[in-house]
């Protein structure tokens, strides 16, 4: 099992709105998918930084989910453009972590 970290820059003063739709739409889209959202954040130190995070059992399922939800006409023809459109995404960053033998997350 692993983890994905997503810490994604939305446009200058758009951070409420892209919330909005991370919640009424991709989440739910992703979720729909078989997506495991483990949880999703707002950076204190950035007023238009956003964090959220997913959880994949192997890379089989991730690349299996990624296509069920990046390859879909939902996604390209509706839900990607806006994304775009409300994120830099050139500073986004993701980060692959495997939780610790001790770790409640295992």
């Amino acid at each position: 099992m692993f983890y994905e970290i997503r810490y994604y820059q939305s446009q200058p003063g758009r951070r409420q709105e892209w919330i909005r739709f991370m919640e009424e739409v991709v989440i739910p889209f992703q979720s729909s998918k078989g997506v495991k959202v483990v949880a999703s954040f707002t950076d204190e130190q950035n007023p238009d930084g956003y964090v959220w995070i997913r959880r994949f059992d192997d890379e089989t399922q991730r690349e299996a989910q990624y296509s069920a939800v990046y390859d879909s006409d939902r996604w390209k023809n509706d839900i990607g453009p806006v994304v775009y459109g409300l994120l830099i995404p050139e500073r986004s960053v993701v980060t692959r972590v495997t939780p610790t033998p001790a770790s409640p997350l295992q």
